[in-house]
């Protein structure tokens, strides 16, 4: 686990549920990622095995600890991410998969002889990658996006897995053969590894969704203007991401734009800016409008106030919410 200035916990969040962890490549149940969920889903079990080197084996162990532990959640990362997609019938994130981990194999140097990156429960430090092995890892490659001997996912099986891929990532590159069969994928700033910054700002926040989507949690609403995001260069307004990342943790977050006439680069502009500055919690949570005093919900931050608006309004640069940070503080009394 890398060090970071700051790390928070989300005691909430799969409270009495478990996770099951799959790892990276050369990689163990010992690694920092698994302290680092354990740290930040504190009141969440995590289960994370060692994994044997042979996929065949690796996929058994994993469907058997599926069938004995029955998770809530499965997050696999990079190889883990591959094998987790073949784990049908649960929720599954999956970071940077190695849906081609055959040829990335042999492309990135993980012949031949190997040092395991974590400490290992059997003691054992080294590896010896052969020729057979790479071929067991493209035969289990192939069983990708297959369920149940069928190539066609079932909607409701589609719906249960995400995929997280980092824009900076020089090992993978999967997004679009993720696309092909699920379409909940999604870009986060990073590179392959699942370190603090992605957990916390990217994983978290699909944590949160699916967490909600199994209780059946219905959260207050908060529709964002997104005039009130940026400044009048197009660069993000001070604190505007702390406040954002702060209101998803109790809210249901929604960036409001308006939605002109047959301009599709406005859309676009729109999009990427959020997708650039807001990240993950922007997936899917852009809404495009011309009459926003018609959302229904519960705070609704503008500029000014729409007229009959269906939402308690936070006048952003008003006297009494002139910054985010101010308003950071409004909705933190709320709380107290």
């Amino acid at each position: 686990m890398q060090k970071n200035e700051y790390i928070k916990t989300w005691p909430d969040i799969m409270k009495g549920k478990k996770i099951l962890y799959v790892h990276g490549f050369a990689s163990s149940g010992q690694s920092g990622t698994v302290t680092l969920l354990r740290t930040i889903l504190p009141s969440a079990t995590v289960v994370a095995p060692d994994l044997p080197i042979h996929p065949h084996e690796a996929l058994e162990l994993l469907q058997s600890i599926c069938e004995s532990e029955q998770p809530d959640l499965i997050i696999g990362s990079s190889m883990g991410g591959m094998m987790a997609e073949q784990l049908h019938g649960y929720d599954r994130i999956l970071v940077n998969p190695a849906f081609e981990m055959g040829e990335t194999m042999g492309s990135h140097g993980m012949i031949g002889k190997l040092t395991f990156r974590n400490p290992r429960l059997d003691g054992v430090q080294e590896l010896i990658v052969t020729k057979a092995i790479v071929k067991e890892y493209r035969e289990t490659t192939e069983r990708r996006f297959v369920y149940e001997g069928h190539d066609d996912i079932p909607t409701e099986e589609q719906q249960r897995v995400w995929g997280l891929f980092g824009d900076n990532d020089p090992i993978v590159h999967t997004r679009e053969m993720f696309l092909e069969h699920y379409s909940q994928g999604i870009t986060f700033h990073g590179g392959h590894q699942l370190v603090d910054s992605v957990a916390l700002h990217s994983l978290i926040p699909v944590v949160r969704w699916i967490d909600d989507k199994q209780e059946g949690r219905q959260r207050e609403t908060v529709y964002i203007d997104f005039e009130t995001l940026h400044d009048r260069r197009m660069e993000a307004a001070s604190s505007m991401l702390k406040a954002v990342e702060a209101l998803a943790d109790r809210y249901a977050v929604y960036f409001v734009a308006h939605s002109p006439t047959n301009n599709t680069e406005h859309y676009a502009a729109v999009t990427e800016w959020i997708k650039q500055y807001v990240g993950v919690l922007g997936h899917d949570h852009i809404i495009f409008t011309n009459t926003p005093e018609m959302l229904y919900g519960d705070y609704y931050i503008a500029s000014h106030k729409p007229h009959d608006a269906m939402a308690t309004t936070i006048e952003y640069g008003s006297e009494h919410f002139k910054t985010w940070e101010e308003i950071i503080t409004y909705f933190s009394r709320l709380t107290e």
